[in-house]
C-alpha cells in the first residue's frame, strides 16, 4: 500500500520543540498581563493619593474661611495637579516602554514560529 516510514523521534522531537516555544510564549504573555496589572495598580494608587491629597486641602481650608484661605486653597490645588501630571507624564513613558517591550518579545516569538515552520517544511 505505502512505503512510507515515520521517524516517530524526529515527530515528537519538533512535537517538543513546538510545546517549548508555545510555552515560553505563554510564559511572558503572562508575564507581561503581571506587569500591566501591576502598572495599572501604580497609576490608580497615584489617583487616590491625588485624590486624598486635594480632599485634605478642601477640608484644611474649610476649618478657616477667608479670601487669603481660598487663594491658598487654589494654588495648593493648582499645586497637586501639577504633581500627578508629572507621575502621569512619567507612567506614559513607562508605559511606552513596556508596549514596546511587548511588542518586541511578540515579534520574536512570531519570527522564530515562522523559521522553525520554514525549517519544518524543508525537513518534510
Amino acid at each position: 500500500m505505502t512505503d512510507r516510514t515515520y521517524d516517530l523521534n524526529n515527530w515528537l522531537e519538533t512535537y517538543k520543540e513546538t510545546v517549548a516555544s508555545f510555552s515560553k510564549a505563554q510564559h511572558d504573555g503572562f508575564k507581561a498581563l503581571e506587569r500591566f496589572a501591576r502598572f495599572n495598580y501604580a497609576v490608580a494608587g497615584d489617583y487616590l493619593e491625588a485624590g486624598l491629597a486635594h480632599a485634605k486641602a478642601a477640608l484644611s481650608a474649610r476649618a478657616a474661611v477667608g479670601t487669603q484661605t481660598v487663594a491658598d486653597l487654589f494654588a495648593k490645588q493648582a499645586e497637586l495637579s501639577n504633581q500627578l501630571s508629572e507621575k502621569l507624564r512619567a507612567r506614559a513613558q513607562e508605559f511606552s516602554t513596556l508596549a514596546s517591550e511587548v511588542q518586541e518579545s511578540a515579534t520574536s516569538f512570531a519570527a522564530d514560529a515562522a523559521t522553525r515552520a520554514a525549517g519544518t517544511k524543508k525537513a518534510a
